[in-house]
C-alpha cells in the first residue's frame, strides 16, 4: 500500500521521491545516493536489518557502504503504508521489497520490516534515524 500523496506535504514528498531513488541505488551496491539523504550529525542513528546499530554519519555512512557492498541486482522498492508529519518531523512505516543478489549469490527475494525518521533541518527533509528488521512468522498464524 502506498501512502496517500495528496495528504503528504509536497517538500516531503520530494524527500520520499529521493529516498525511493536512493534505495534502488543501494540495491545495486551504490551506498551514495542514500548516505546522502543523511545530515552530517552526530545524532543520526541506524537499527539496521543486519544487526549493526550505529549512531553519528561517520558510522551509519560507513554501514551503507558494507551492505551495499553486499548488494546486486536490485532495486528495493519502499511501501510506506504510513506516513506521519507534525512540524518538522516526520515518519515512513511500511515494507521495502527486493529481488537481488547478496555476496554474489543467486537472486533471491528480500522484505524488510522499515521505520523511517526524517527531520526537517534549514527547510530541508533529512532522514536522522532507520530501523529495519525481518518481519517474523506470525505465531497466530501456525
Amino acid at each position: 500500500m502506498k501512502a496517500d500523496v495528496t495528504t503528504v506535504p509536497a517538500d516531503l514528498q520530494l524527500a520520499l521521491d529521493r529516498l525511493t531513488e536512493a534505495l534502488a541505488a543501494i540495491g545495486s551496491g551504490d551506498p551514495a545516493p542514500y548516505a546522502a539523504l543523511w545530515p552530517d550529525r552526530e545524532d543520526v542513528t541506524l537499527f539496521g536489518a543486519w544487526g549493526p546499530t550505529e549512531r553519528g554519519h561517520a558510522d551509519v555512512t560507513r554501514t551503507f557502504n558494507w551492505v551495499a557492498s553486499r548488494f546486486s541486482g536490485g532495486p528495493i522498492v519502499p511501501e510506506h503504508e504510513v506516513v506521519h508529519v507534525d512540524g518538522d518531523l516526520a515518519v515512513t512505516v511500511g515494507r521495502e521489497r527486493a529481488t537481488l543478489r547478496v555476496d554474489g549469490g543467486e537472486p533471491g527475494p528480500m522484505v524488510l520490516r522499515v521505520t523511517h525518521v526524517l527531520r526537517r533541518i534549514d527547510g530541508e527533509w533529512w532522514v536522522v534515524h532507520r530501523h529495519a528488521d525481518y518481519p517474523p512468522t506470525d505465531p497466530r498464524r501456525q
